[in-house]
């Protein structure tokens, strides 16, 4: 490493002249001496120069040189810096065919990400770049990826609603390619929720997309909020629109026939017939819960289209994703219901909620009652 310069201790005219040197001696086609321009001029002509850095075969050197560019960076004056981390971001955030070190590319653009201050709109710039990267490599265990903290980000930046949407579909492309369905979902719902009344017309794809990855989740079995939101809304009369509502209220015998009618259009949105199935039988099965609290396998047998082998594990199935509690009466074939989640939630499902805090409210009050009426009889008995 002693072939490398040291560029932090150096005052910044010097650093950007060192580095023009070292680029140089890489191969670039760099001029040694620094631009009239001024700092944001020498940092795009250095990191247009900066691919010949690849060539070294040791990662530390690679970093340090880099490191030597953010620490330049952080101190262009914010009007001129913009265009200067939209070019590091470009030439750092993109993997060349052949190049095996996303990690390391990464592992710069976070340096440079936490270098700047936590208010800083340009982090958006570097974000959506470690994202890309990162989802693009399965690699996304090495950025920040919780979205109370991205959303805690998006205030302090203040940044448009059109940046907004490009972070949240960079992040949720990013964690489809990971198969972390569950995350993604929420960012797209996040998405959704970023338009409003005047463009939700424009936010067709994302609606779409955002119906296919709850559909493919496997753990998403909730869906009626989608239906609320405005970009969804403007998909009423569409096939996408047509399968989510058969997904929030329907049962899978409406789901057989949509498929027999529109196969090329199920085929074409990636989650399997067999995985639809699959969660319309679990969704069939939570709604037929919410009207038997005992049923017989012969009928969850002719609504599920199940075999009469297959009924009892398919239970079991369900009990593990903790949507319907419930035992297995295995000598009287039936199942015995405790609880399930709605899948709908709606006026009539308030007003059970309500008939029960009062029910509730009106068994407290008599249990303070005779609480009062025991405290009574013990203090007149102490008395006498």
């Amino acid at each position: 490493m002693n072939n490398v310069p040291v560029f932090i201790d150096l005052a910044v005219p010097h650093q950007t002249v060192e580095l023009r040197v070292f680029l140089k001696s890489l191969g670039a086609e760099i001029s040694e001496e620094n631009a009239e321009s001024g700092l944001s001029t020498d940092l795009k002509n250095i990191i247009e120069a900066s691919k010949f850095c690849w060539n070294l075969n040791n990662d530390a050197e690679v970093e340090m040189v880099f490191n030597g560019i953010i620490s330049l960076l952080l101190v262009v004056p914010v009007q001129e810096a913009e265009s200067v981390v939209l070019l590091f971001c470009e030439k750092v955030g993109k993997l060349p065919e052949g190049d095996s070190r996303a990690a390391l590319r990464i592992r710069m653009l976070c340096n440079l990400f936490y270098g700047l201050e936590e208010s800083a709109s340009l982090r958006y710039v570097v974000l959506c770049s470690m994202v890309r990267l990162a989802g693009q490599n399965n690699l996304l265990n090495m950025v920040p990826i919780d979205l109370d903290k991205i959303k805690k980000w998006i205030a302090l930046w203040k940044i448009s609603a059109a940046k907004i949407q490009v972070l949240y579909r960079a992040l949720h492309d990013a964690l489809i390619a990971c198969n972390m369905r569950e995350i993604a979902t929420k960012v797209m719902i996040e998405l959704l929720g970023t338009y409003t009344v005047e463009n939700a017309s424009q936010a067709r794809d994302d609606a779409h997309k955002c119906i296919v990855t709850c559909l493919g989740d496997p753990n998403t079995f909730l869906m009626d909020h989608l239906l609320s939101l405005k970009p969804v809304k403007f998909l009423e009369g569409e096939l996408i629109h047509d399968l989510l509502t058969i997904f929030v209220s329907g049962k899978l015998s409406q789901y057989m026939q949509f498929y027999k009618n529109n196969t090329d259009f199920i085929t074409s949105l990636g989650p399997s017939h067999q995985e639809n199935m699959r969660k319309m039988r679990l969704l069939t099965f939570m709604q037929m819960c919410e009207n038997h609290k005992e049923m017989d396998f012969g009928l969850i047998q002719d609504e599920l289209m199940l075999e009469k082998d297959q009924v009892e594990e398919f239970i079991i199935d369900v009990l593990k994703t903790k949507t319907v509690r419930a035992r297995i009466d295995q000598i009287q074939e039936k199942v015995i219901v405790s609880s399930t989640t709605f899948r709908t939630f709606n006026k009539h499902h308030w007003q059970v909620i309500k008939q029960h805090l009062v029910s509730w409210q009106n068994n407290l009050a008599n249990l303070d009652a005779n609480f009062k009426n025991v405290q009574m009889i013990q203090s007149q008995v102490q008395q006498n």
